[in-house]
């Protein structure tokens, strides 16, 4: 199964994330800093397609809220802000003066500007632009994502949010991707009653992306979400329980090199009695666990030391019915593998 593939996927990321961190000669750190890419372009790749079968398959459900696109967009250009400074791009997100808010999936839309974004970056040449422009027009919410690179041939627009097309957009082709990007990109956006569009001039001279939805008219923004400042962040007691061993080792030292206390456990008994002597303010647990699963783990934790603890799951499992059945044994957090510094940062700070 795909989802298998997120266990040696984040122990490979966790690692080059360590080496990136440290002060590597040139000779290393440029291999690495390959790796690093790497991997995380291949995370995308097996995301999206377990996301393109769950929703051909029917099996995603939004989980719709209240929500700014302006916000949703900010936090999806942060997250390609190392992509945008290693391709010497520069990006302007423009937001209108007004929320434009819609009733929507802010995980999924964050997704879907997200794989623009990464579009855009992909075919756009260093020295190039992107922009993100946010806007209401009559009954709908616009988001439109523009780039200054090598365009869409006219005959291929039709095609290009097909599953596994993909434009011969460069010469070399060595920036291609398989082309599932946009095909979720067009299946999420059809799954909120929206549309996508794609528009170009024609080969080298750019291509534009523009979302609709359906504004929720006469709504206020939702307050946004307080950011984790890394700087000033608490440092944590933490019981990372966790059967893999390069993921565990990779975690713990990404954990210990912000400053929290990192204990471990690799089988669910141990969690248990670890978490029981230690007392930890966090316990991150995984679900596939020797012995004794994470959601047994975790009921046992919350019943012998209440809400003092707070409890994050780490697994490979994202649909509705499993971040259901995790908050039923007490957890917290849910979180997905492979799973960023960031997120593991956010749920170290609740």
């Amino acid at each position: 199964m795909l989802s298998q593939l997120r266990n040696p996927l984040g122990a490979v990321r966790n690692a080059t994330e360590v080496l990136c961190r440290q002060s590597l000669p040139p000779q290393v750190a440029r291999p690495v800093a390959i790796v690093d890419r790497q991997a995380k372009h291949l995370g995308r790749l097996v995301d999206d397609l377990l996301d393109v079968a769950r929703v051909t398959s029917g099996k995603i459900a939004l989980q719709k809220a209240r929500c700014e696109l302006g916000d949703v967009v900010e936090r999806a250009a942060r997250q390609l802000e190392r992509a945008i400074e290693q391709g010497q791009l520069r990006l302007q997100v423009k937001r209108s003066s007004r929320p434009v808010v819609v009733e929507a999936d802010p995980v999924r839309i964050e997704q879907v500007v997200s794989n623009l974004l990464t579009n855009a970056v992909k075919y756009t040449p260093p020295g190039g632009t992107l922009e993100v422009t946010v806007e209401a027009k009559g009954g709908d919410a616009v988001i439109r994502v523009a780039d200054s690179g090598v365009g869409i041939a006219p005959e291929m627009l039709s095609s290009v949010f097909k599953m596994f097309v993909q434009a011969d957009r460069s010469l070399d082709r060595s920036q291609g991707g398989m082309g599932i990007g946009l095909t979720l990109v067009r299946l999420l956006i059809e799954l909120h009653g929206g549309k996508v569009e794609a528009a170009s001039a024609g080969l080298g001279k750019g291509s534009t992306f523009t979302v609709t939805l359906p504004l929720l008219a006469g709504a206020d923004a939702t307050t946004p979400e307080p950011a984790v400042n890394r700087t000033v962040a608490a440092r944590r007691h933490v019981l990372l329980v966790e059967d893999n061993v390069d993921n565990r080792e990779m975690l713990q030292a990404l954990l210990e090199m912000d400053g929290h206390q990192v204990e471990t456990a690799a089988d669910g008994l141990q969690a248990v009695q670890r978490g029981l002597d230690l007392k930890p303010d966090v316990a991150i647990i995984d679900i596939g666990l020797p012995g004794i699963d994470g959601y047994e783990v975790a009921q046992r934790l919350r019943a012998e030391l209440g809400d003092r603890v707070v409890l994050v799951a780490l697994t490979g499992y994202g649909m509705p019915e499993d971040r259901q059945k995790a908050a039923r044994a007490g957890f917290n957090v849910h979180l997905i593998k492979p799973v960023g510094l960031p997120e593991l940062e956010a749920a170290l700070q609740r």
